[in-house]
């Protein structure tokens, strides 16, 4: 295997099909499914989920969300670090061709938007699982799902423009900024641009003020 992954929240890992295997044996809950029994060995992965209220952390938590077509089910799983293996998170630019052909636009000016500020947006969501295993995730009602890292607070005017957009998307607009410290905080919460907000970890909550997360103009200018 690769070099075990460090991970944080929305992070994607392989697994030894055999560890996978294992896995399967032991949950009953999880028996009889064709799919699960041939998820790991198609390479297919798994998303690194945060950890619950006293779970134990010898192993790295894991989600796993199927398809509408075999239930629409969230599996919750944990699994040793030496059995897995970082997978590659697409970049929106590079699954657009997945999406509904009435995302179309929609996508092509959230990449403009990324563009404008140095973003390069992530899918996450029904777009990321159907783009990395072919199976159809997708559907009328879907939501699109982002993840926008930045490199520090988040640049002026980039709210706004995603606010702008959310509200003529043929689609709803979810996700999280996500900060260089791995915390990630739903963009809505800080559209006030005051008060307190969210930040999710691997491992735990925090409450930040909001003006702390967003940049002014003049520091932008002094970057």
């Amino acid at each position: 295997m690769a070099e075990a992954p460090a991970c944080r929240r929305h992070d994607l890992v392989r697994v030894v099909p055999a560890a996978w295997d294992d896995l399967l044996r032991a949950r009953p809950d999880l028996h009889g499914s064709d799919l699960l029994a041939g998820w790991a060995e198609a390479g297919h992965p798994l998303i690194v989920r945060r950890y619950h209220p006293g779970e134990a952390r010898d192993a790295v938590p894991l989600g796993l969300p199927l398809p509408p077509s075999a239930g629409k089910r969230r599996i919750g799983l944990a699994l040793p670090v030496a059995v897995l293996a970082p997978c590659p998170a697409p970049e929106l630019a590079g699954v657009t061709e997945v999406a509904p052909a009435a995302w179309r636009g929609a996508l092509a000016d959230l990449l403009r938007l990324g563009e404008r500020f140095g973003l390069r947006p992530r899918p996450f969501g029904s777009l990321l699982w159907q783009a990395l295993t072919g199976l159809p995730y997708l559907s009328d009602a879907s939501d699109l799902d982002l993840l926008w890292p930045v490199s520090g607070p988040v640049p002026p005017g980039f709210l706004a423009g995603l606010s702008a957009l959310a509200e003529t998307a043929p689609m709803r607009l979810d996700g999280e900024i996500v900060f260089p410290d791995g915390a990630g905080v739903q963009w809505r919460e800080l559209l006030p641009g005051t008060g307190e907000a969210i930040l999710k970890f691997l491992d735990r909550l925090e409450l930040r003020r909001v003006d702390a997360l967003l940049a002014t103009a003049s520091e932008e200018r002094a970057a």
